[in-house]
C-alpha cells in the first residue's frame, strides 16, 4: 500500500523562487495578496506579494487576454490565484513579470481595507496587528524573526546543547521581582481564606503559582544532568510599563553550562551573538537592505563592524572609575554600588571602548541571589554584554554552586528556603561550577533590524491594556 501523499494539483510556486529564476517559464501557478492595482491603455498591472520574500511580482493582464474578464472586483488587499507565463520585464527595476492567462479571485477586499496606501506609521500599524504582517516593514521583521529563531536552535544544536522546555506555569520567581501574572482557579471575588489570607493550598496546584519570568532555575537543574542545555520560549512580566523596551510577554534564550565559569560564559555569549549577526547578514540580505534604507541608516555597516569587533572585558569597578574620569555630565548619578544606566553603558561602548564590552563583577546587592559570590565579599561573578547604540543586551553570571553560600544569600534577601528546596538540592548532590546567560529574543531583533520599539518585533504585543489580537 502506497502511503505517500498525493501530489498537490496546480502546485503554487513561491514568488521568491520565480524572482530567482534564470529563465522564462511557461504555465506558472502562484497565489498572493494584491499590493496595488492600476490600469491604463488596455492593460492592468497587479503587484502581487505572497510573503516568501520582500519583493513583489508584477502581474500583467492584457485587455485582450481571457484573464481580463476575471479582474473585476480585484483591488488592494484581495487574495488571488494566477496562472500564466514568467517573462522578461521591459520595465526598469524588475527582471521578471508574469503575463496572466487566468486569474481567480479567492478573497475580495473592500474599500475599507486599511492598507491602501504604500506607507503607514508604525503607531497606526500597531492598531491593526492582525493585518500589519502584510505591510513591507512587518513582512521584513517577521521573516528576519523566523530566520533568527531557526539560527538559535542551529547554533546550540551544532554545539551539542540539549534543548529543554522549561515550564510556563511555575511557583518560582527567578528574579525576585514579584511581578508575575497569577495562575489560579480560585474565585477572585470570594477566595478561600485562612487566618485572613488567601488559602493558596486550596488552589489547583496547592500553592501560589504564576507565569514564568525565566526558565533559568530549571535549566540549571538540567545542566547538572546533561552538562550543556538551553531554553528558548515565552516568559512573562506583569510590569505596568509602556516604554518602547517593555512588553508583558516575550521570548528568552537561556543557555546553561556545567563545568563553566564566568569567562566561559562571556565566550559563549560573544560567539552566540556574533553567530546571530552573521546569520542575518548571510540569509536576510533583502530585508536588511530595507531596514538599512528605511529604518536605521548605516545598519548593515553597524552589523558588519560588530562581526569583526574585539569584545573587551572590564570590571564594574573599572567601568565606574573610567566613566567618572570622563568628565561627561550624565543625567543619572554614577557611583560605586549603583546600577549602570543606558547612558552610562552607551558611553562606555561608544566613547571609551569603541565597541562591544563585557562588564563583570558587579556589586552583590544590585544582582540576583543566585550569582556566585566573589572572594572580595562584596561583588558577584556577573556579566553584562554591552553593544554600541543599545547598551546592555545580554546578562548572565556564574551561578552559586556552594550550598552554604547560596543558603545564606537566600536568607539575606528574604527568600524562604522551603520555596526553593529543590534548587538547593542540586547544590547538595553532585554540585559543580556552572554558568549561563539570558538574552531577550526581541531585544536581539531590535538590534539586528534597527526597529526602535519592542512592540514592532513581536507578532502580537502584550502590553498594559492591550491583549486584543
Amino acid at each position: 500500500m502506497n502511503s505517500s501523499p498525493s501530489p498537490r494539483k496546480n502546485r503554487r510556486t513561491p514568488i521568491r523562487a520565480l524572482l530567482a529564476s534564470e529563465q522564462e517559464t511557461r504555465g506558472v501557478h502562484l497565489g498572493g495578496w494584491v499590493r496595488t492595482a492600476r490600469s491604463g491603455k488596455g492593460v492592468t498591472f497587479l503587484e502581487l506579494n505572497d510573503g516568501s520574500c520582500f519583493a513583489s511580482l508584477q502581474v500583467v493582464v492584457d485587455g485582450a487576454s481571457p484573464a481580463a474578464v476575471d479582474i473585476a472586483g480585484i483591488g488592494t488587499g484581495s487574495c488571488i490565484e494566477v496562472t500564466g507565463d514568467l517573462v522578461a520585464s521591459p520595465a526598469a527595476g524588475q527582471r521578471w513579470e508574469l503575463k496572466a492567462a487566468g486569474i481567480r479571485l479567492l478573497g475580495s477586499a473592500d474599500a475599507d481595507y486599511p492598507l491602501q496606501k504604500k506607507r503607514h506609521s508604525l503607531e497606526f500599524l500597531r492598531t491593526i496587528a492582525h493585518l500589519r504582517p502584510r505591510s513591507n516593514t512587518f513582512g521584513a521583521v517577521f521573516r528576519v524573526r523566523n530566520a533568527l529563531a531557526f539560527a538559535v536552535h542551529k547554533f546550540f544544536q551544532e554545539r551539542g546543547f540539549l534543548y529543554v522546555q522549561t515550564p510556563i506555569i511555575t511557583a518560582n520567581d527567578c528574579e525576585g521581582a514579584g511581578e508575575m501574572f497569577r495562575v489560579t482557579t480560585l474565585d477572585p471575588k470570594e477566595p478561600p481564606l485562612r487566618e485572613g489570607l488567601v488559602a493558596w493550598e486550596e488552589d489547583f496546584f496547592g500553592e501560589k503559582t504564576g507565569l514564568t519570568v525565566s526558565g533559568q532555575l530549571q535549566a540549571e537543574l538540567f545542566a547538572t544532568a546533561f552538562s550543556d542545555v538551553y531554553t528558548f520560549g515565552p516568559t512573562f512580566r506583569a510590569e505596568n510599563s509602556n516604554t518602547s523596551r517593555h512588553v508583558a510577554e516575550f521570548w528568552m534564550i537561556e543557555p546553561e553550562m556545567a563545568f563553566a565559569d564566568l569567562r566561559d560564559d562571556c565566550r559563549l555569549a560573544e560567539e552566540f551573538f556574533r553567530y546571530m549577526v552573521v546569520h542575518a547578514l548571510e540569509n536576510c540580505g533583502e530585508d536588511l537592505k530595507f531596514f538599512n534604507d528605511r529604518i536605521e541608516k548605516g545598519l548593515i555597516d553597524k552589523l558588519g563592524k560588530l562581526v569583526g569587533a574585539e569584545f573587551k572585558i572590564m570590571t564594574y569597578t573599572e567601568a565606574v572609575t573610567r566613566l567618572q574620569k570622563s568628565g561627561e555630565a550624565f543625567s543619572y548619578p554614577l557611583e560605586w554600588g549603583l546600577d549602570l544606566q543606558s547612558e552610562h553603558e552607551r558611553f562606555l561602548t561608544e566613547k571609551i571602548v569603541g565597541g562591544p564590552v563585557f562588564v563583570i563583577d558587579y556589586p552583590a546587592r544590585i544582582k540576583a541571589f543566585y550569582m556566585r559570590q566573589n572572594d572580595d565579599g562584596r561583588t558577584v561573578a556577573a556579566m553584562d554584554m554591552l553593544v554600541p547604540r543599545v547598551g546592555e543586551i545580554i546578562g548572565g553570571s556564574q551561578r552559586e554552586e556552594r550550598y552554604d553560600r547560596l543558603e545564606r544569600r537566600m536568607g539575606e534577601v528574604g527568600i524562604p528556603l522551603k520555596s526553593l528546596s529543590w534548587y538547593l538540592d542540586i547544590r547538595r548532590w553532585g554540585s559543580c561550577p556552572h554558568a549561563g546567560f539570558g538574552l531577550g529574543f526581541e531585544r536581539l531583533l531590535m538590534y539586528i533590524t534597527g526597529m526602535e520599539n519592542i512592540r514592532d518585533v513581536i507578532p502580537f504585543p502584550r502590553t498594559p491594556g492591550n491583549a486584543k489580537f
